[in-house]
């Protein structure tokens, strides 16, 4: 496949490098029907922050879509979902994800606790692998998009994917207005 948002990036087939990716990344792959259309690019890790990456990488800012894990309680249950929107954008937090969840409050969950739960650095939290059962949400722009860059699951890497790739990950939902 030929990238248009790759900038500098050398992008190769997701599947051929497990190497640069965390395990549930990896596993999650190899069950994708549509791992074929991922790419993947290895980056310097001290650069995987969205707006340095784009600067380091010539990769366009309005192509790069952040993947951020939220936390709410209900009845004493702690529940979780990953939120996927436009770098450009914020999530709309406490509003449309605290519905979706259907808490009284929602924020993003300490960095600890989404490292733990995701097995995935900070910094490199991607939609793809996620824990069984979490609702991913995606925001419309994103579902629209021909090409994005995520996360990998690591600093040292970023995917290369089509927004209607992943409409099609487990858990997947597309809200309008997700994205502010």
């Amino acid at each position: 496949m030929t990238w248009t948002i790759a900038g500098s990036l050398q992008v190769e087939n997701a599947t051929d490098r497990p190497d640069l990716l965390a395990a549930p990344v990896a596993a999650a792959l190899r069950r994708t029907p549509d791992a074929s259309r991922i790419g993947i690019a290895e980056i310097d890790p001290t650069l995987a922050d969205t707006a340095e990456f784009c600067a380091a990488y010539g990769s366009p800012l309005e192509a790069s879509a952040n993947c951020v894990v939220v936390a709410g309680k209900r009845a004493g249950e702690e529940r979780f979902a990953a939120c996927l929107v436009l770098a450009t954008t914020r999530a709309d937090v406490n509003g449309v994800v605290r519905r979706r969840l259907d808490v009284r409050k929602a924020s993003f969950a300490p960095t600890d606790t989404a490292v733990e739960l995701t097995g995935m650095e900070y910094g490199g939290i991607t939609p793809v692998g996620l824990p069984d059962g979490w609702p991913l949400l995606i925001d419309q722009a994103v579902a629209n998009a021909p090409e994005l860059i995520i996360g990998s699951g690591i600093r040292g890497s970023k995917l290369l994917i089509p927004g209607e790739v992943l409409v099609k990950l487990a858990g997947a939902e597309v809200i309008d207005g997700l994205g502010r």
